[in-house]
Formats: C-alpha cells, structure tokens, sequence
C-alpha cells in the first residue's frame, strides 16, 4: 500500500503575530498550530525555512518566556 502524505507548505498556514507586534514589523515571529507541530518563522525574512516544534515544546517555551 502506497499512502501519500499532503503537507502545507508555510505559506498556505494560517500564521499569526502577537498583538503586542508594531504594524511596522520589529522583532517578532509567527506562529501557526497544526495537529501535532507548531510552526514558527522570523517576521522579518518570512524567506527562511520555519522551525516545526511538537505543542508540548512550544507550551513549555512560551511559559518560559511569560516569566
């Protein structure tokens, strides 16, 4: 049996910015959750490659950094 996995590239995710990101861009990322991973890429050169994390990574990160 043959199964073919369809991925969404980066650009095709519904990602999304902090409300505490300027309309002028700074220093932020974007975040979009997917089933299983969470995607994040540089606000800033959306070109380069997006870091895929497991959710539970992601949680521990952001509570990490809201301390």
């Amino acid at each position: 049996m043959n199964a073919h996995v369809h991925q969404l590239s980066i650009d095709q995710l519904a990602l999304r910015r902090s409300s505490y990101s300027s309309e002028e861009g700074g220093e932020c990322v974007e975040v979009a959750a997917c089933p299983g991973t969470v995607h994040v890429r540089d606000s800033k050169d959306t070109t380069r490659a997006a870091l895929a994390v497991d959710p539970t990574a992601w949680i521990a990160f952001v509570e990490f950094a809201a301390l």
